[in-house]
């Protein structure tokens, strides 16, 4: 008997083992018991300007049962959301208004405080809490910006000049942007607070605004426009002619060189490759050299009028817009970015003003092509160069000479492609060439600015 009874005693605490056993695997697998607290995101930043809603995510692996969002201050606390769910959710985004009261907070430096309980059985059926504190700063403020000196107008394909004052506890970022949404990015001038940029009116383009655009870290933002006259200017259009000849000589000299046109027969099709992609290919790294502006404090941008060429004779103006037709059929089309200068073969080529060469090298159709920084992100360009005198990272003088013309790229005859860019966009060279255009929308715009930081 007492055998017997020893064995169902045995037996009954294996069974006990294994129910124990049982329930711990389940409790450690299931999600009922899971153990791990609900996971948090606050997705704003640490500015908040009480327009745009507070982005919450709080996930968890059995779901959530309940959660509370209250803002804290040092006077008194704003209960921004709080719910009992009846149904545990796994994930829940939240996108929380501010109160209206809130909208009359004096207090500026504040905490958001998120609570979130969970549905499992966990810690004695208490289930797993998560808690998440964010320091906040409520800016409603927007940018301060004042225009207080900019050229009077501006031309198609032109450039001009804005000084302006811009102020903000928390500025993010600012720069001026045109309607075709090209940006132009300022730098501080003369101390801070103030700015000046260069801007430019894209040849292609035949409307144009400028706005100043400020933007702080809670997301304030101010767009002030800047007036300008505006001078539409209509350019040259060419109807061009390709022969046999210029496709059989230039073109093909010019295709054994590209990746592109490698092995295309067609005639035509390797002439608009050229034209086309390869000069877009060639534009494209022209523009990322000249977008680049200097961080530093400018003062004033002091510019004698260019004169790269001596006796140079304008064999091509800037804008014209080429259309090329083989047998009366229209093939392809480009724009003439530059200005074409001629004077004797291989003429001497000095930059008037001081800089820094940004660029000496080959650049496809361009050719031989150094490219120098004047300052505020102004920059010329010298194409087709038989020599190049200067090497990238040089720094030059005014009257030193840089080059001399030539035929590398593409180009049918000796000359210079002078180009004048504004922060990676081309514009009319002959502005930067006249004296009384520099006075008027360079000059007077920094000696106004200066009046008015000096009274103030």
């Amino acid at each position: 008997m007492r055998r017997k009874k020893s064995n169902a005693s045995a037996l009954m605490a294996k069974l006990l083992m294994v129910v124990i056993v049982a329930v711990a695997i389940y409790v450690g697998v299931s999600d009922t018991f899971e153990r791990d607290e609900p996971v948090i995101v606050i997705h704003n930043t640490e500015y908040w300007n009480l327009k745009e809603p507070i982005s919450i995510q709080i996930n968890d692996q059995s779901g959530m049962t309940s959660y509370t969002v209250v803002l804290k201050t040092q006077k008194e606390n704003f209960d921004l959301a709080q719910e009992m769910l009846m149904t545990p959710n796994k994930e829940l985004k939240l996108n929380i208004k501010p109160p209206k009261r809130l909208f009359g907070l004096k207090e500026h430096d504040v905490t958001l405080y998120v609570e979130a309980n969970d549905a499992s059985q966990w810690n004695f059926f208490k289930g797993n809490s998560a808690t998440v504190t964010k320091k906040m700063i409520i800016d409603k403020k927007r940018p301060q910006v004042n225009v207080i000196a900019n050229s009077r107008s501006i031309t198609q394909g032109g450039s001009a000049l804005v000084i302006f004052k811009a102020s903000d506890d928390n500025l993010q970022s600012l720069y001026l942007q045109s309607s075709n949404g090209k940006k132009f990015y300022p730098q501080t001038y003369m101390e801070a607070g103030y700015y000046a940029s260069l801007v430019a009116w894209p040849v292609k383009e035949k409307n144009f605004r400028m706005h100043i655009i400020a933007k702080d870290m809670a997301g304030n933002l101010t767009k002030k426009y800047v007036p300008f006259y505006l001078n539409n200017k209509t350019y040259r259009t060419s109807k061009i002619n390709i022969t046999d000849r210029f496709l059989d000589g230039k073109i093909a000299e010019l295709a054994e060189e590209f990746v592109e046109t490698q092995g295309v027969e067609d005639r035509i099709k390797r002439f608009k490759i050229i034209n086309e992609d390869v000069r877009a290919k060639n534009e494209a790294l022209i523009h990322k050299i000249t977008s680049k502006v200097p961080e530093d404090i400018v003062e004033r941008l002091t510019i004698t009028p260019f004169y790269p060429l001596k006796n140079g004779k304008k064999v091509a103006s800037f804008g014209d817009h080429r259309y090329y037709y083989y047998n009366n059929k229209r093939v392809s089309e480009s724009y003439h970015l530059g200005l074409d200068l001629a004077s004797v073969q291989m003429g001497k080529i000095k930059t008037r003003n001081s800089g820094k060469v940004v660029f000496a090298g080959d650049n496809g159709l361009y050719g031989n092509m150094p490219i120098i920084h004047l300052g505020m992100g102004l920059y010329t360009l010298y194409g087709h160069c038989s020599s190049v005198d200067v090497n990238a990272e040089e720094e030059v003088s005014a009257g030193m000479k840089i080059a001399n013309t030539g035929m590398s790229g593409y180009a049918m005859g000796d000359h210079l492609h002078f180009g004048v860019l504004v922060q990676g966009v081309e514009v009319r060279p002959e502005e930067w060439m006249d004296k009384q255009w520099i006075r008027l929308n360079i000059e007077n715009i920094f000696k106004s600015a200066q009046k008015v930081i000096n009274r103030s």
